[in-house]
């Protein structure tokens, strides 16, 4: 049921994703997943009790970025599991300290936050945060996180993920992955704007550039399969939508400007991106008419 949801949402059928999810997160509920299997499931084997986190995770983690991306409550919200539990296996591969293990880990501890955080606001359309000293807390808090990962995680440059794509595609595709959720996140962040605080109109461009850097590089590397990603291709439109904001309402003679030049060419990159598959994708076609009247 996790894979129909993602198929469902890479064919653009988000509202139909959405749907099915609610079924399998009440699937999810009643199977007890959500509770610690320690306590639930006392004389299962420490392979059970491991599968059962690990599929709690994936609707868990599922829920709260779809959640994200189409502004709607969050509804896997009541659990007891603990990442802590969710140990490494012997014969997993590991690209210094990378690994599933570690990876499951990592979205799991940044869900955790932005579900409260910014899912829940978001889809009740309230403020994120209500002042700067909120922003700076949040901030700072996904950066610990972040900065807390195993090293690959936090190497993103385009000569590393290919290093890191030539040891493992699957880390290096994990790596996109978190890159691309965790900017996205700081970019929704840093761009609030209401009468309490400021867009931060620096920190907002640089962290939607680095998330959708992550997009370029997934087209880089993986070229056949990147235009089947759903979350990808959505976070990328609404990062360079942002970006185009930005640019269109920024101060008079900063057209020069090194951060405006470079988001100007993160527009142009994304529009080439989704020409590729314009001639027979609809929402591409729609995504490039919007951006296009920014240019």
């Amino acid at each position: 049921m996790v894979l129909i949801t993602y198929f469902l949402m890479n064919d653009n059928h988000a509202s139909d994703a959405w749907a099915f999810a609610g079924i399998l997160q009440r699937q999810a509920y009643a199977l007890g997943l959500n509770r610690d299997p320690s306590i639930v499931k006392p004389d299962a084997t420490p392979f059970e009790m491991q599968e059962r986190r690990k599929v709690w995770q994936a609707v868990f983690i599922q829920d709260t970025f779809l959640s994200v991306i189409i502004k709607l409550p969050p509804t896997v919200t009541h659990a007891d599991v603990r990442v802590e539990d969710l140990v490494e296996t012997e014969d997993a591969l590991s690209v210094h300290g990378a690994s599933d293990t570690s990876f499951i880990r990592s979205m799991w501890s940044l869900a955790s936050v932005v579900q409260n955080t910014i899912c829940t606001p978001r889809s009740l359309d309230r403020p994120i945060c209500l002042n700067d000293a909120e922003r700076t807390r949040l901030t700072s808090h996904l950066q610990r996180i972040y900065k807390s990962l195993p090293l690959p995680y936090q190497t993103f440059s385009e000569n590393a993920m290919f290093n890191l794509a030539r040891r493992s595609c699957r880390l290096a595709r994990q790596t996109l992955f978190l890159t691309s959720n965790y900017y996205h996140c700081l970019m929704l962040i840093y761009g609030e704007d209401h009468e309490s605080i400021a867009c931060d109109v620096k920190a907002t461009l640089e962290a939607a550039h680095e998330a959708v850097s992550s997009f370029f590089l997934f087209h880089t590397i993986f070229d056949g399969e990147a235009g089947v990603w759903f979350h990808f291709q959505h976070r990328a439109f609404l990062e360079a939508l942002t970006i185009a904001e930005l640019v269109k309402n920024k101060p008079s003679g900063s057209d020069l400007d090194p951060i405006y030049l470079s988001a100007r060419t993160d527009i142009l990159k994304v529009v080439g991106l989704l020409q590729l598959s314009s001639d027979h994708d609809i929402v591409a076609k729609t995504r490039i008419e919007i951006l296009s009247k920014y240019l």
